[in-house]
């Protein structure tokens, strides 16, 4: 069995350009006022994490399309919705491995604080992921390949 195809490399740098720009534009100001940091400081790591996050994305969501795509035949676009949720859920626990560090030392908090603060974010950005995910395959469907 050949996998399906898989996003172009311009649509899935659109995608993860489009996730982080909106992902630091509806979470920076609750997290700065819930957490007490300031707008622009939280706006600085939140910033740092969306890097990270960026590439995280790609290669995660790459390797993942590709997998399933392996097993299933599937193309991203038609996951179903049990799978959407799983990953999200791996997506956002490999990054939280990655920014814990970060949210301590940026924010000065100790490590409990930090957990729950980067937790916190977590939960903002899974659902977020889920439904950001969900309407970009619905807007940008992958384009199915003729085959002979």
């Amino acid at each position: 069995m050949s996998s399906p195809p898989l996003r172009t490399l311009p649509d899935r740098i659109r995608q993860i350009a489009l996730f982080e720009v909106g992902g630091l534009v509806l979470i920076t100001p609750p997290f700065a006022w819930l957490s007490g940091v300031p707008m622009g400081h939280s706006f600085g790591m939140l910033a740092l994490i969306a890097l990270i996050a960026a590439v995280w994305n790609g290669s995660y969501n790459t390797a993942f399309d590709w997998i399933e795509g392996r097993l299933t035949g599937r193309t991203a676009d038609r996951r179903p919705w049990a799978l959407r949720a799983l990953h999200a859920l791996g997506f956002e626990g490999g990054l939280l491995a990655m920014t814990l560090p970060i949210v301590m030392i940026w924010t000065g908090m100790d490590w409990v604080s930090a957990l729950v603060a980067d937790l916190a974010l977590a939960v903002a950005y899974v659902v977020y992921a889920f439904l950001f995910n969900l309407a970009y395959d619905r807007r940008y469907p992958i384009a199915r390949q003729d085959r002979p």
